[in-house]
């Protein structure tokens, strides 16, 4: 255990270093600030999101993706970051109409298919307790 001592003070110093450069940014008053940059930053990137999807979606693409997000918002989530992936690799060469959308869910849907396979329910009856004559008889 005397081996770890000079390790483990080796990595203390280095974060005591890490947190001293930062400053007194990281103490408990200043978290609030903190949060708040942290929220801003991600207002930031959801409207950068939203710009980007609307240069590469037209109108009725945008209108169908909005309506999906409203029924089914994982889904919506998932196109948009495929849509994303396309748009920064270079694979989008104009804007996505809604009939490539549509395309594109139904691979989507596809791949989801081949993942997950559906479940079926099988009814087995009892033929010994449901028998109809005995109604009958009274």
């Amino acid at each position: 255990m005397a081996d770890q001592d000079p390790e483990l003070q080796a990595i203390r110093a280095a974060r005591l270093a890490q947190l001293q450069k930062q400053g007194p940014s990281t103490s408990a008053p200043a978290s609030g600030p903190s949060d708040q940059d942290a929220a801003e930053q991600r207002k930031q990137e959801d409207q950068m999101r939203r710009d980007l999807l609307a240069t590469v979606l037209d109108s009725s693409a945008r209108e169908r993706l909005s309506r999906i997000s409203l029924v089914n918002p994982s889904l919506s989530k998932q196109i948009e970051s495929i849509l994303l992936r396309m748009a920064q690799s270079g694979q989008l060469r104009s804007r996505m109409t809604e009939d490539q959308l549509i395309g594109l869910l139904e691979q989507a849907e596809a791949a989801q298919a081949k993942a997950a396979p559906k479940t079926t329910i099988s009814y087995q009856r009892r033929k010994a307790y449901d028998d109809d004559d005995d109604d009958f008889d009274l």
